[in-house]
Parts: C-alpha cells; structure tokens; sequence
C-alpha cells in the first residue's frame, strides 16, 4: 500500500518525482547506514556506575577486544549484526555473554555484577598467605609463564601512539653570522621568536594507529636463539598538527631554513658547544651526505615501525629485568597481600599491592597473580610521588638537565590456548621527559684563511610525553612454511584531519579516549 500511494503521489507534479525520490534516497541510505556501522559500547560496575576499563570483550573463540581506560569499546561492521555474541569478562566480576540485540536493548551499556572478594581468604586456610612467598613463585615460574613462543607465531595487533612536545620556554638568539649586518640578525631573530611564541602556545601533537599482522620465531643460529619478526600492515593513519606553524615538519623546516641562511653550503664546518667541539666534520653538500649514508641501509616505513614494536614488546616483556624490578627484586619492596579476586566465581588470582621499601626502588603498584601456576594476569605501576629515573643533572657545569619524570603502565596477560604460558594481550604505557638544555653553539670554517663563523645561544626547557596502547587481538602459532610465505610490504600512512569511526568500519580497534576525539589538524 505505502508503495502505491508513493506511486500516486509522483504523479501529482513534475516537481513533485524528484522530490520524492530524494527523500527515499536519503531514507533507504539512513536505513542502511543503521545497518552498518561500527558500534560503541560501555562497561560500567553496576553497583557503583563507574566505568570499568582493560575489561577483556571476547567476539569469538581467537578474537578478543579489550575496553580503553574510559570503560569503551567498539566492534566492527562484521560484528555488527544481532545475532553476533560476545562475552565481557573482567577479574571481580561475574561474565556476561549477549547477543549485539541484547546490547542494542540495553542502550549499549553492560553492567558486571562484582564477584566475591575475601579479603582474609578464610574460608580456605586461617592462614593469610605470605605475599613474598606468592612473589617467589611468581619469580621462580617466570621464565615457564611468559617466555616468548619458540614455535612461530601470528599475531593481529592494533597498536595507538601518541606524543606530545611541550616547551616551557625557548630562547635561540643568533649573535653572530658572517655576512650578516646586525640589523639583519635582529630581523632573523624576530620571526625565530614569532615562531617560537606560536609553538609554546600550541605545541605540536600526533596520534598514530596501525593495525595488522606480526610474525614472531625463534631460529637458532651458531649456537644461539636468534628471534626473527615481520609485520604486515593492513592499515595506518596519522593524526597531526601538519600544516601549521607548530608540526613537527614545520619545526624541521624552520631549523634547516634557519641553517641555510647562514652557512654556505659549499663549505666545511666543525660544531663547537662551550669548550667543547666536534670532531666531526659538517657540511650541507649533497654529495658530502650521500657518502656519509652510502653504506647505511635506507630506512623504510615497515621496518622503522617494526622496529619500533620491536622495541615496545621488548620494553614490557616481564622477562626484562630492568623494567620490572618489583618482580625480580622483591627485596626492595614492601607487598601486601589485598585477597583473592575471582573471576565468575572460580577462577581465582591473588592480588598483592607494592611499594618502595629501599631506595632503589621506584614503583608503587598492584598485581593480580593465578593462583593455579603464579602467571601473572595484570599489573598496574606508576612511579612513586617524587621518584623519577635516568636523571642527570649537570646544569651548573654543562647546561643540561634531563629526568624521566613519568613511567606508568598497565599490562594485561592472557593464557596460551595451545601449550603452556601466557602472552602479552594488552598493553598502555605512558612516558614523560623533563629537559633543560641551555648553551651557546657554533660552527667554524674549516679553512686556512678567514673562517665563516655562525654562532647563537640555545636555551630550552619543557616536557616531552609519549602513549603507547597495544592490543593482541588473536595470537595463534603457525607453520614455519605460513611464515617463510609472508612477505613484508612498505606502507603510508593515510593522514586524516580528525578521528572518524569509518576509517575502522571494517575491522576492530581499541576506542580512542575522549582526548583524541576531540583532536583536529589546524587548518
């Protein structure tokens, strides 16, 4: 009937068709975009409301998500339809498995009933158990619980960056340039500072995402275990501040420009910072840098971003001593046993809080430990309140000062579905970097005759931050035959002016924080 009537309608008026047809155009495509899109949910405790983050989302039997630190997550166009099921799992809750429908119905917000917590354990043993006796066994199954896979194995990660530079105060002032007249100085100063005014009240930030495949093996080579990676990337954007006065393109740009205005690129020169000078020799001559990077292996998008993962994985695998000092030197800590915490009721971990009892150490922290084969299932860390690490300070005597103000992190560990053992699934890190640096350079012709000399005064001091997310969403092993297939292809990052769900329609990424949402290029 609704199809006749349309029909009887159109004929009314030749206007009439057209608009008609339009507005079915935009019904049947507000129709189908309800039908396809990503989906965005919350994780709230329900007796307390609040939102629960890192809590696990399982879509299917390899498939797992985890929630961001805001209590949301999002599921792909492909799971998506109603019938799908997913479970919600978090330790001190009770599970809860839905289909999408019932998500639908619940306004896409799913509250966990809170699980037993004993804080005693006395219905177990009178005996409250000892955490550094829990810490020993941890320690002492540490390689059997978390060493990486001998076997080769395939891995479909989601991995978010974001950095942020931000001056306190910048002071370059050019004092002398061979050819340049002091009233020429003083104009090349003021456009340094008009720049330098706009980068401290707009200091540059980005947020990187990358989704794909990474291979990881072990091959043994002259009688050692040589790990062997590969990474293939199935999508990559980039969020930043391009185009404006205050990117980091820009600031690259601003310090060559600012270079080549006042060395001759034709010459020789060596840098001299105080009483110290460079050995090295410096010239801006094309051919002088191609000899210089000639034997060097040209770095590619792939294995800059490989390595980097690399060297993340690295960072927080619990098997590195320097990291996790809490977990290998137990000594310098004080624990304290919290109880047991359940998940649905019978898996059990023993959570154990920490903080410095020496000097040397620098964390305060809690762990949640199984209590079956003392994997660890999470850890949460920060520095304590006024420790910081890496720090130097010679500021009296060089000008420099440097600490790593900031290390926090949450790592979250899931069992291997084959063999023994547990591995990474997700991982948040934050770093921060206080630095003051405050001395003259410069640089002097290498001549016989009267030497070009470029001299200024550099005083900088601000913080640099840094977050890291990383989320293994399948971990399976594979044949050496599967892994000897795959080749590694380089990649771009598409950049994008804001953070838009769609980019990410067709597969499942980690929700972006409230923060990143918000973000937009300056135009």
């Amino acid at each position: 009937m609704k199809i006749l009537s349309i029909a009887y309608i159109t004929t009314k008026t030749k206007q009439q068709p057209v608009l008609t047809m339009l507005v079915l155009a935009v019904t049947l495509l507000t129709f189908q975009g309800t039908l396809a899109q990503n989906i965005q949910a919350r994780i709230i405790d329900r007796a307390t409301k609040e939102n629960i983050p890192y809590a696990n989302i399982q879509v299917s039997a390899l498939e797992h998500l985890v929630s961001n630190e805001e209590g949301y997550f999002n599921l792909s166009e492909g799971n998506s339809k109603d019938e799908i099921v997913i479970t919600i799992s978090y330790l001190g809750y009770f599970s809860q498995q839905l289909t999408i429908n019932q998500l639908k119905k619940l306004d896409f917000v799913v509250a966990l009933q809170p699980s037993i917590f004993e804080l005693n354990d006395v219905k177990v043993s009178n005996v409250k158990p000892n955490p550094y006796e829990i810490m020993a066994q941890v320690k002492a199954n540490l390689n059997t619980n978390h060493k990486n896979d001998v076997l080769p194995s395939k891995d479909f990660i989601f991995y978010r960056k974001s950095g942020l530079f931000k001056p306190a105060v910048i002071e370059v002032e050019i004092n002398e340039s061979t050819g340049f007249s002091k009233h020429a100085l003083k104009k090349v100063n003021s456009d340094v500072q008009k720049f330098i005014s706009k980068l401290i009240s707009s200091p540059p930030k980005d947020f990187t995402d990358i989704l794909g495949n990474y291979y990881n093996s072990t091959i043994k080579k002259d009688d050692k275990y040589v790990p062997v990676t590969k990474l293939e990337v199935l999508k990559a954007t980039i969020l930043e501040n391009e185009g404006s006065s205050t990117s980091a393109d820009e600031l690259k740009k601003l310090a060559i420009n600012t270079i080549l205005q006042h060395l001759d690129s034709t010459k020789y020169y060596r840098a001299k910072s105080g009483l110290f000078g460079s050995r090295d020799t410096i010239s801006l001559r094309k051919d002088f840098n191609k000899k210089k990077t000639k034997n060097k292996n040209t770095s590619t998008q792939i294995l800059a971003t490989k390595n980097n993962l690399n060297t993340f994985l690295t960072e927080n695998n619990l098997l590195n001593t320097s990291s996790f000092n809490f977990i290998y030197n137990p000594e310098w800590y004080e624990y304290q046993y919290e109880g047991l915490s359940y998940m649905d009721g019978t898996e059990a971990a023993y959570v154990l809080t920490f903080k410095p009892k020496k000097s040397k150490a620098k964390y305060i922290g809690k762990l949640y430990i199984s209590d079956s084969d003392y994997g660890v299932l999470r850890v949460t860390y920060d520095l304590d309140a006024g420790e910081k690490l890496n720090n130097v300070n010679l500021k009296l005597i060089l000008g420099i000062k440097a600490a790593d103000n900031k290390r926090k992190g949450t790592l979250m560990y899931r069992k291997k579905i084959h063999g023994k053992g547990y591995y990474l699934q997700y991982a948040n890190i934050e770093k921060g970097q206080y630095f003051y640096v405050n001395r003259p350079l410069k640089f002097i012709e290498l001549t016989s005759e009267e030497k070009d000399i470029f001299s200024l005064d550099i005083k900088i001091e601000g913080n640099t931050s840094s977050k890291m997310e990383y989320l293994n969403m399948s971990h399976t092993i594979i044949t050496p035959s599967e892994l000897q297939k795959v080749t590694e292809a380089d990649f771009k990052f598409t950049k994008i002016k804001s953070y838009d769900p769609k980019i990410w329609k067709d597969y499942n990424a980690i929700e972006p924080l409230s923060e990143m949402k918000r973000f937009k290029t300056m135009e």
